[in-house]
């Protein structure tokens, strides 16, 4: 059998066993070591052992459980409440404020966190019901707040960088940075379009009259809770970005200085504390595994001279460009996002997407952005969108799942002109990580 065969009969196999229900690492690891038994007999039994050893030793990896902790000390000490009443009183009084506070809500959260989950939840939870009620156009709020939670996979501390950086082999410092300006670009996009939007029709997002009435001194105190999560930020990155810490050392300054100042807000108790703790133990130990079995099935793909071979039938045989392949793989993220998460598609798609687009010439902390932000599209496509689901799962009776999939249209529409500005023009991903790392 043909190396192409050998790679379209595992990724069938694997396909075959998810929609079944199997846990992605069972599935992804399953094939892989199915394969290498197969192929290379006893030997083969070498393949997760060598795997297990890079997983241990690969010393970045400290950071997730120290940022996921970070972000669950600062999610369940309701920080988030504060941040929420800080945007109501600044922007209430503006034309669509409120959706505009909200996607600042997002950006911060997602700074907290680094999952999009953590921002859908918080946003469906606390911002959803008060815009509803404060008579904003439901349509326009849903997708504000499906759109807001985009950004917690782009903007670092974001995990599934983390997760792209140890099965691309890129370093996670410069994949966070190339994360920023994307991520703050696609927030100002996201603003622009709500203020445009209610500009044209106010209705959408009415002014808050009362929200300018608010004392100065109530105003500024609110103002220092939406500082608290910037200075936590500050206090993590900029020790990193000048070279006076690790990446490690300087995940390990951010959850010390969360929990420190959840203590200091009187918002830490043990019941909180055993919380985030087992919250964190459960993610970081289903990100290691899965990990694990998406670098023994690259390992089998580098085994078999795979990646040559489809970069052979793709480039030679069919004739495809660069850029065609490029866009094809970017295709594919869409297709797979109507039923997998980011997580899945990564560790599905990376042995063989991420030595490609190596192999095409492409820059892979460039792609990282571009993965990120397909996927989130996907997320969000309908008819069966992973975010679509979620968001009905969280929103209020009122939101049906045929208003949630209206809302969204727009805002896919504004990730899609985002991730074409990247793709075509590659330095406003990768112009601060070469400022940051060329110093």
């Amino acid at each position: 059998m043909s190396q192409e065969y050998i790679a379209i009969f595992m990724f069938a196999t694997m396909m075959v066993m998810l929609f079944t229900g199997q846990r992605v690492f069972g599935a992804i690891g399953a094939v892989a070591t199915i394969a290498a038994l197969a192929l290379w007999g006893t030997g083969g039994q070498d393949i997760p052992f060598s795997a297990t050893m890079k997983l241990m030793k690969w010393y970045p990896l400290l950071t997730l459980p120290m940022f996921i902790f970070m972000g669950y000390v600062l999610s369940e000490s309701r920080l988030a409440d504060d941040l929420y009443r800080m945007f109501h009183v600044w922007f209430g009084s503006v034309q669509g404020g409120l959706a505009i506070g909200t996607i600042g809500l997002m950006v911060l959260v997602s700074a907290m966190n680094g999952l999009s989950v953590a921002g859908m939840a918080i946003g469906a939870t606390i911002a959803l019901p008060e815009l509803l009620r404060r008579g904003y156009d439901k349509l326009m709020v849903t997708g504000v707040i499906q759109a807001g939670s985009s950004l917690g996979i782009l903007v670092p501390p974001s995990v599934v960088l983390v997760l792209y950086a140890m099965i691309a082999r890129q370093p996670v410092g410069q994949l966070w940075l190339a994360g920023i300006v994307p991520g703050l670009m696609m927030a100002a996009m996201f603003v622009f379009y709500i203020w445009l939007r209610c500009r044209l029709q106010p209705e959408l997002g009415p002014a808050m009259p009362n929200a300018g009435n608010v004392p100065r001194a109530e105003k500024l105190k609110l103002l220092g809770a939406g500082a608290l999560p910037l200075a936590i930020f500050a206090a993590m990155m900029v020790p990193f970005v000048n070279g006076w810490t690790s990446l490690v050392e300087s995940s390990a300054v951010g959850a010390v200085t969360a929990l420190v100042a959840s203590i200091l807000k009187g918002r830490m108790s043990w019941k909180v504390l055993e919380t985030c703790t087992k919250q964190t133990l459960g993610i970081s130990c289903m990100f290691m595994w899965i990990i694990l079995a998406a670098l023994g099935f690259g390992a089998v793909f580098d085994g078999l001279g795979a990646v040559k071979a489809i970069d052979n039938l793709f480039t030679e045989q069919m004739g495809l460009s660069p850029w065609m392949i490029l866009i094809l793989m970017q295709l594919s993220f869409i297709v797979m996002g109507t039923f997998l998460d980011d997580t899945a598609m990564l560790v599905i798609v990376a042995p063989l997407y991420v030595p490609l687009v190596g192999v095409l010439g492409f820059d892979l902390i460039w792609y990282g952005v571009l993965y990120t932000i397909t996927t989130q599209i996907a997320y969000m496509t309908p008819p069966f969108g992973y975010n679509l689901f979620l968001m009905r799962a969280m929103a209020p009776p009122e939101v049906s799942l045929y208003d949630i999939y209206r809302s969204i249209i727009p805002f896919v529409g504004v990730m899609v002109l985002a991730l074409i500005l990247i793709m075509a023009f590659p330095q406003i991903a990768l112009w601060l990580p070469e400022y940051v790392y060329g110093k």
